[in-house]
């Protein structure tokens, strides 16, 4: 008799929390960014669709179809619901407690099935406190009972015992900016479906160190996280080895096991995945002296940008305002760097976003080419960001599917982008659908760490950092509360015995490092992708504008 085919189910809730903010993030914030369920988030989900409409084409789930479809087409694939929104205040009780009704229901309404996939962030916070993520999985691990489990995170996710014994497969970014969410979503279903048939036994290791910050900026193609993820891919050439994950945490969220992580899986090879990580533990530890850059202040900013005739000819220059960073769970409403450049950047051309529901349903009784004078900011989070009064033009009202209704104020050397939802301008389209050159102005506002880095290569030649005052400043670190010391807080000189008591097991010695089989085939592999980094940089410096017009035109 043929074997039924495997059925297993599918879906998402992603959002990376950020406990200062006193803004909560509700329904409304997931309906802009995205909100799929059925057979809509299948055909989302296929590769020529888009998975995050405006965000990304294929990400987790569109990558774990594709790898369980790879091996196994006849497997029956159940897409229950996805929900993701940009990064926040924590969600709402209501809304997290409705969504993790409704996944639970439609796991009913499947019936039986032999797995299940979630793509997580594993950063999340709750309205009241608490760990939501393990409420989820444990809500689910009520209906299907002790099925695998298999769970995509973000790198900067906060693993928890808790997540550990309700997990079974744990795969992790490995790339900062993220670029590799498909990719993660094809090793995990790769994986499910592996365990499901039997071929492999995964055996897991993990430790829980004492970091809130280390390892310098963390971008992975940038020393010193470059070394560290190479390593981690040495480790993963071995045939035994199955997967190795490094979680950054996300250090805004309030959690008392907030920290650093690594877990590593090994195919019936237990005493390996112990070793390697033991291994990876210490070699991220020894990296907690590498602190994060300290950032411009705003006065600096406005010097090096002056400074910058040249990336100003070719385009602009992209700052961050690491003070309220959106992608970090900032609110978009800072307005002291506002004030500060409507004061003290009148001869430069500015573009400046900023979330202010009420004063976009404000203007959004006038018409285009109305002259306004109204207060900005100083509404969601008063105590940090006051209220400051300007002067100006309405140059355009548009109602948009991700930041809802947007009002663009022409105040002269400064164009203000006001906002209804998240004022997230990670991508340069956030300023050209409203009708306004990147590369034309002198200063480009973000409000995000590492991404924009790459999204703004073809408009931007130089990126700053600037930092005023805000709930994405790392000097916020020291609010954070925990019943257990970290780095940098508390000046710690091991990582065993916190993580021994957080993992709940007896201290053990150091392990000795355990020897790794080598596999040339990845090795080869590895190449061609620094081979097509390459080939991808001169592709954007010769065709994307990043050598002046005349240079191309004359050969040089």
């Amino acid at each position: 008799m043929k074997p039924q085919p495997l059925r297993i189910a599918f879906g998402r809730l992603m959002q990376e929390s950020n406990s200062f903010s006193s803004v909560l993030t509700t329904r409304a914030d997931f309906e802009r960014s995205h909100l799929l369920s059925g057979e809509t988030l299948m055909s989302a989900c296929q590769p020529k669709n888009w998975e995050v409409e405006g965000f990304l084409k294929n990400l987790e789930l569109s990558g774990f179809v594709k790898g369980v479809q790879a091996l196994a087409p006849e497997t029956e694939l159940i897409p229950l619901l996805s929900a993701w929104s940009i990064s926040g205040g924590p969600v709402s009780r209501a809304f997290f407690d409705k969504i993790t009704a409704d996944f639970c229901e439609r796991l009913r309404q499947a019936g039986p099935v032999d797995g299940v996939f979630l793509a997580l962030h594993g950063a999340m916070g709750v309205e009241g406190g608490g760990d939501p993520e393990t409420e989820l999985i444990t809500a689910i691990r009520e209906v299907v009972g002790q099925v695998p489990i298999a769970v995509s995170f973000d790198l900067h996710a906060n693993l928890t015992r808790s997540k550990v014994e309700l997990i079974d497969l744990i795969c992790a970014y490995q790339t900062n900016p993220h670029y590799d969410m498909a990719k993660t979503g094809f090793r995990a279903g790769q994986l499910l479906l592996k365990t499901l048939q039997n071929k492999i036994q995964p055996t897991r290791a993990w430790r829980s160190l004492p970091l809130l910050l280390a390892g310098g900026n963390t971008v992975t193609l940038l020393s010193p996280m470059r070394q560290v993820f190479k390593r981690m891919r040495q480790m993963q050439a071995d045939p035994r080895v199955l997967n190795v994950n490094l979680l950054m945490c996300h250090p805004y969220l309030d959690h008392p096991e907030l920290g650093w992580a690594v877990e590593v899986s090994t195919d019936n090879a237990p005493e390996l995945a112990e070793q390697l990580a033991d291994e990876l533990a210490e070699t991220c530890w020894q990296l907690r002296h590498q602190q994060p850059p300290e950032f411009l202040s705003a006065p600096e900013m406005l010097k090096q940008v002056r400074q910058a005739k040249f990336a100003r000819k070719w385009g602009s220059v992209a700052v961050c305002d690491a003070s309220d960073v959106v992608g970090a769970g900032g609110t978009g409403e800072n307005t002291h760097l506002l004030k500060f450049l409507l004061d003290e950047a009148t001869d430069l051309v500015s573009l400046y976003p900023l979330r202010d529901p009420a004063a976009v349903a404000e203007l959004w009784e006038l018409s285009e080419g109305d002259v306004c004078e109204i207060a900005v900011g100083g509404k969601l989070q008063p105590e940090i960001n006051p209220a400051v009064g300007v002067k100006g033009r309405v140059r355009l009202q548009k109602q948009t599917q991700s930041f809802g209704r947007v009002v663009v104020l022409d105040l002269d050397h400064l164009q203000l982008v006001l906002t209804e939802g998240y004022a997230m301008p990670m991508k340069p389209d956030f300023y050209l659908d409203l009708g306004l050159s990147v590369r034309q102005a002198d200063i480009v506002i973000t409000k995000n760490f590492f991404h924009f880095r790459i999204y703004y290569l073809g408009h931007s030649r130089r990126n700053l950092y600037v930092k005023t005052q805000g709930i994405t400043d790392f000097d916020r670190l020291l609010d954070v509360v925990s019943p257990y010391p970290a780095w940098p807080k508390d000046q710690l000189t091991d990582w065993r015995e916190i993580d021994a008591q957080k993992r709940q097991v007896a201290l053990k010695a150091p392990q000795s490092k355990p020897k790794l089989e080598s596999n040339p085939k990845r090795q080869q592999q590895l190449g061609l992708v620094v081979l097509a980094f390459a080939l991808l940089a001169g592709h954007l410096f010769y065709h994307r504008g990043l050598l002046p017009r005349g240079w191309r035109r004359a050969g040089r």
